[in-house]
């Protein structure tokens, strides 16, 4: 199985250098000095998928991207899909689970794409189904080395940022990001240590790292987890990169998800969902497990709906 390099992410770098935001690191003077946010949900989507999914639609030859792209997604990924399809003027189809919250339907809609709902177990079926019935291409959401690729530039972006990093806590879903991520930091900086954190609802990279090979969980177990955006299990790709490239996986329960989202609102002024929020409450409340040094938290995306937003706030 070839795996993404360097190159390959340097190379993404390049063509997502004119739409995704490189988010200066933000230092936290609350915390104790040793932490800096990475805050892609400042990213013109709301999270870092705008730039995995605007490098793998750049990479489709003219012809392919006229056919039209198709992607399922829980909400961020869709939006950039549907995003970088609105960009290069070509149709785009998202399937998304009838569970995804209204504000990311909405926004995917408002960039021109076609939306359509599933039950969550069905979306990547149909999304497989529409593709081939349409003649479209399916960009999946973590499942694809430009995918990964493009995700990959925020490791490049950290280690340029702050040379002197020890530590990189990345969320965990499908793995596309921590595998991109990982990818870079490791090429670069290769005495740094890169820590997947996921819900302890949804651990199943924990448990797939350890058995050493992929462990899945039910769908409805996953879709417990109030980080909407990360129910995803990982691919026999995103797995061989976690292999070879995570230092290890920490799990934070739903309530220290939920004190995070407080936290980096109050405290950082940022706006973060739950799943963007999990690094960071990785940091906070399992220092224990973790190396000491200075640490860069990802906040992936801030993308959630305003009635939630208000009661995490309470």
């Amino acid at each position: 199985m070839d795996l993404v390099t360097i190159d390959d992410i340097r190379n993404a770098a390049q063509s997502v250098a004119n739409v995704a935001i490189h988010t200066p690191l933000l230092p936290c003077p609350w915390a104790d000095g040793e932490l800096w946010l990475k805050p892609e949900n400042l990213q013109p989507i709301g999270s870092f998928k705008i730039r995995g999914a605007f490098h793998a639609v750049s990479q489709l030859s003219a012809e392919r991207r006229a056919a039209g792209i198709v992607t399922y997604s829980s909400g961020n990924h869709a939006q950039a899909v549907a995003y970088a399809a609105r960009e290069f003027g070509v149709p785009a189809v998202i399937v998304m689970p009838e569970v995804t919250p209204a504000v990311k339907v909405e926004a995917t809609r408002r960039y021109g794409a076609e939306v359509v709902l599933v039950p969550s177990a069905m979306r990547e079926i149909e999304g497989e189904r529409i593709a081939r019935e349409r003649g479209m291409t399916l960009i999946p959401p973590y499942d694809h080395s430009d995918v990964i690729a493009g995700q990959g530039t925020i490791g490049l972006e950290i280690v340029a940022d702050l040379p002197s990093v020890q530590v990189v806590l990345v969320p965990i879903s499908g793995g596309g990001l921590a595998s991109g991520i990982s990818t870079a930091v490791k090429a670069l900086h290769p005495t740094a240590k890169v820590y997947g954190v996921e819900p302890e609802l949804a651990a199943d990279a924990r448990d797939s790292l350890r058995a050493g090979e992929l462990v899945d969980w039910a769908v409805e177990d996953r879709y417990r987890t109030v980080a909407d955006g990360l129910r995803s299990s990982l691919s026999p790709l995103t797995f061989e990169h976690l292999r070879r490239y995570l230092d290890g996986v920490i799990t934070v329960s739903e309530d220290q998800i939920r004190a995070a989202v407080g936290i980096l609102a109050r405290e950082a002024r940022l706006i973060a969902e739950p799943s963007g929020a999990v690094a960071t409450a990785a940091y906070v409340f399992h220092s224990d497990e973790l190396p000491a040094g200075r640490t860069v938290s990802v906040v992936s995306g801030g993308n959630l709906d305003p009635a939630l937003l208000a009661s995490l706030l309470v």
